[in-house]
């Protein structure tokens, strides 16, 4: 069996990183998914920017967060959110617009509606409050994989009605560990068919290794930021 090339380990160091990435967004999605079954979650959905997330009130690494013990919606509702990696679940927070709709679905007391009234960057330093009555505040990072500055989305309350149990129910991420897995593992695959023949054993050795934590990772997850903590500094923000 030939050596690997220098242009070999380079490119199998790539796809480590690559896989370090996916295993990040694996443990997310595996450990996330098992909180959200252990608690009666509340559900935030921005159906104008794909969001249908569920809220913790644990940590900013399982999604979104309202503060840390909360377990009743407080006037007014503050939600936190990453922005890129840990399933960037307020990536695209920037295309909201005034008017917009906002849904907060809380099991056991109702559906709350806002409507977009303001967005806003600020230093992360800001410290100014955030007390407005009858108010819902989004707040992420900006811009994208930077800690720089806060983008907040404010919302007024419109109206409350009954509980949809449906969207309470629902949940699009449920998938999303299995859907990584395969992802890196078939375009793994495919890029190590097409890879020099004499170096070919050494890419898809590394790609089904990987694959194997992935899937491994599915059903017995990390927390996420045990993997994050050794790797942000590539992305160099949230």
């Amino acid at each position: 069996m030939n050596k690997p090339s220098i242009s070999t380990i380079i490119v199998i160091i790539c796809i480590i990183i690559i896989g370090l990435y996916a295993m990040g967004e694996v443990n997310y999605f595996s450990s996330k998914i098992v909180v959200e079954r252990n608690m009666d979650s509340p559900v935030i959905a921005i159906p104008n920017i794909g969001v249908n997330e569920k809220i913790n009130n644990v940590s900013l690494n399982q999604g979104v967060l309202i503060d840390p013990g909360d377990s009743v919606p407080t006037d007014p509702i503050v939600l936190f959110g990453h922005r890129t990696l840990q399933g960037s679940p307020f990536l695209r927070l920037n295309e909201l617009s005034i008017g917009d709709t906002m849904l907060l679905e809380w099991p056991g007391v109702g559906e709350f509606n806002y409507t977009v009234t303001n967005t806003t960057i600020v230093p992360a330093t800001y410290s100014g409050a955030l007390n407005k009555s009858n108010t819902l505040y989004l707040i992420t990072c900006d811009p994208i994989g930077s800690t720089e500055n806060r983008l907040i989305v404010e919302g007024d309350l419109t109206s409350q009605n009954d509980i949809n149990t449906k969207i309470i129910k629902d949940n699009p991420q449920e998938s999303n560990a299995i859907l990584i897995s395969l992802g890196f593992l078939i375009i793994g695959i495919i890029f190590g068919i097409f890879y020099p023949k004499e170096n070919r054993i050494y890419i898809l050795a590394t790609v089904l290794i990987i694959s194997a934590i992935l899937f491994y990772f599915c059903i017995n997850p990390i927390p996420s930021e045990l993997i994050y903590e050794k790797i942000i500094f590539l992305n160099g923000g949230i």
